[in-house]
């Protein structure tokens, strides 16, 4: 290697040095003094969280620094929150003093015990006021508003005073809510009577863990009834029945305006959800006279007739096999009578 040769590859090496320390040195500057565009060198998990994390580390039993393994601490998206994004400026409570004198943060959320596998629960947290789930929910609102929650100011939930944290966890990567068998039972700890239903012969299969609550309702709020995910009942149960949806040349009445005029979504004792067995549940609308030879009801004393085929042999579906709607053409004068 000649002379000329040398002195250009002590060049480049230089070069890529002196690249290298204005990088390095020029990155460790603007983490210290950036305001909010990066992570100061004492962060730890979010930005600006240096001040927190001198009480709120590890050692707690609310794992607050797991934060950094859930959506809300990926730092590549710009749209991350701070501590003070959810929880207030809260200068008053990170004034130095005991913690029994410890002013509240400007935003509490409550117990978050919750989070924590029972048998490792602690009771060493102080535990403030809660703020009132108006003011928790518009903190969560001021990112997660629209799609999904447009409805929220109007829904339910919104009107009594449920707030998102009681259904949702923050610092935690496994929000029981977005688990269909954690889901189930942080819905049944308000709505007992659908507990109760669920755990009757015939329920759709919620327990079991191959649906969740939030496939036919949404806990946002919607514009149909009961928070469902649709905008009718009917459209709601088509997203899984859909060979109900039809249309027929035959419509069952009952079935195009509404399904849970025959059947209990969330369970019954009765086989495929029906509310009353048949032919009581046909009764309904149907009068015993559509079979003038027919019993109306139970008999008194035996009998060898066919007369009781649709009372004592609760047979309506024997021959009405599509009840649902049917497209037979035949035999014109009993083609709408929904059999086969």
């Amino acid at each position: 290697m000649n002379t000329a040769e040398r002195s250009g590859y002590c060049l480049f090496f230089k070069l890529a040095i002196a690249l290298f320390a204005y990088g390095f040195l020029g990155h460790a500057a603007f983490a210290e003094t950036a305001p909010g565009g990066e992570m100061s060198s004492k962060d730890v998990v979010l930005r600006g969280d240096a001040d927190c994390i001198k009480c709120h580390d590890e050692d707690q039993a609310y794992p607050v620094l797991r934060i950094g393994k859930t959506r809300h601490g990926v730092m590549a998206d710009n749209r991350t929150p701070t501590c003070t994004s959810c929880h207030g400026e809260s200068k008053e409570h990170m004034r130095k003093g005991s913690d029994e004198d410890r002013p509240r943060p400007d935003i509490t959320y409550g117990d978050m015990n919750n989070a924590v596998p029972r048998m490792e629960r602690v009771n060493n947290e102080i535990k403030y006021p809660v703020s009132p789930a108006s003011e928790r929910n518009a903190t969560c609102l001021t990112c997660h508003e629209g799609g999904k929650r447009m409805f929220w100011d109007g829904s339910t939930h919104s009107n009594r005073d449920v707030a998102c944290n009681n259904c949702h966890q923050v610092h935690t990567g496994n929000d029981r809510v977005k688990d269909k068998e954690t889901q189930t039972e942080l819905c049944f700890s308000c709505h007992k009577e659908q507990r109760a239903q669920f755990n009757k012969p015939s329920h759709h299969p919620v327990p079991e863990g191959e649906m969740g609550c939030s496939d036919c309702h949404n806990p946002h709020g919607s514009a149909g009834t009961s928070q469902l995910v649709k905008d009718s009942v009917n459209e709601t149960c088509f997203q899984c029945h859909m060979e109900k949806r039809g249309p027929f040349v035959h419509n069952h009445q009952p079935v195009t305006e509404d399904c849970t005029i025959c059947h209990n979504p969330h369970g019954t004792a009765i086989a495929t959800l029906l509310k009353t067995r048949p032919p009581f549940l046909c009764q309904q609308c149907h009068s015993h006279t559509s079979h003038p030879t027919q019993n109306a009801a139970l008999p008194d004393d035996r009998f060898t007739s066919s007369r009781g085929l649709g009372s004592v042999g609760r047979g309506c579906l024997n021959c009405h096999t599509n009840i649902h709607g049917g497209n037979s053409i035949m035999n014109r004068g009993t083609a709408g009578r929904f059999r086969r």
